[in-house]
């Protein structure tokens, strides 16, 4: 029983703590947007850039943290009528919190004449553009890291794939570069400009070199092996809770001569710390090998048939 029960206590702090990180996480996003990127009239791309060109095509009526909430929880019922409604509660979680956080954030530093309160009196846009993807990415690396995600892209990715075999990169290449070039013909009342498309490419940019940087290059897969004592156990558990395939594959240890099974999970890179903490849990004493892979096609990955 007491065993049990520290393993429980262990399990409910683990899950608190993502929960805190991916909060935390969320609110830099957040303020990279509303409190970088809002006071320099820039654009950006995803869910958050496309709520942006609203809330200044509607003559700032509309929170930004409204429109993120609503275009999300559309583009979650569209894909739960097409793929099925198989969405993890850290993503609805993630997309609350955002919302939310970005909704006081713009309160907050609303000045009576309407404009965004710019915290670090930068003149230059593209320094507030650049500081932005930075807070951002970091941000979005942060809930990563512990298993969420923001929807947006992710969300309409799943959807296309659903009948096309396109990559992830470029989808998010693709409707990052139509938002923000949609921005050109926002009403002249924006004061967005070409400058503002322009900053707004220089954003997307450094926001995802952030991401790439602090995931070690989420957008790439890793292969992990793992030996450990119960190979159906883990492999259910990765199966069940990280939610990614496995492969056992059977081994020979040629020092002790024993047979044993490998468990073999291949993921992208931004998934390998959820992986490794199910892994942990089944088996703390497990052996693991984690190596960068060059490429990976196949259902979840890249099409085979766009080589």
């Amino acid at each position: 029983m007491t065993q049990s029960l520290q393993f429980k206590t262990a399990s409910l702090r683990n899950t608190l703590k993502e929960y805190l990180l991916m909060a935390f996480g969320m609110c830099i996003y957040a303020f990279g947007w509303i409190g970088c990127i809002l006071p320099a009239k820039c654009v950006g791309g995803g869910a958050t850039g496309l709520s942006l060109l609203i809330y200044y095509f509607t003559g700032q009526t509309i929170s930004v943290g409204v429109m993120v909430f609503i275009i999300n929880a559309i583009l979650l019922v569209i894909a739960g009528f097409i793929v099925g409604w198989k969405f993890g509660i850290k993503t609805i979680f993630c997309i609350c919190v955002l919302s939310l956080a970005m909704s006081t954030m713009q309160a907050l530093f609303t000045l009576p004449d309407g404009s965004i309160y710019d915290l670090f009196h930068l003149d230059d846009r593209l320094l507030s553009s650049i500081l932005g993807g930075i807070f951002a990415g970091a941000g979005v690396a942060i809930c990563f890291s512990q298993g969420g995600s923001t929807g947006g892209t992710d969300i309409a990715a799943m959807i296309i794939n659903n009948y096309r075999a396109i990559s992830y990169g470029k989808i998010v290449r693709f409707s990052d570069s139509v938002i923000i070039a949609s921005a050109l013909f926002l009403p002249k009342e924006a004061n967005i400009g070409i400058d503002g498309v322009v900053y707004g490419f220089v954003m997307t940019v450094v926001f995802s070199y952030t991401v790439d940087m602090l995931m070690t290059g989420n957008q790439q897969s890793n292969q992990i092996l793992i030996i450990c004592r119960d190979y159906t156990a883990m492999a259910d558990a990765i199966n069940t809770q990280a939610q990614r395939g496995a492969t056992v594959i059977s081994s020979k240890g040629w020092y002790s001569k024993q047979e044993s099974n490998i468990v073999m999970v291949v993921c992208r890179k931004r998934d390998t710390s959820m992986v490794l903490k199910v892994v942990k849990s089944v088996d703390p004493d497990a052996f693991i090998t984690v190596g960068s892979v060059m490429g990976v096609y196949g259902k979840g990955f890249e099409a085979l048939s766009k080589i």
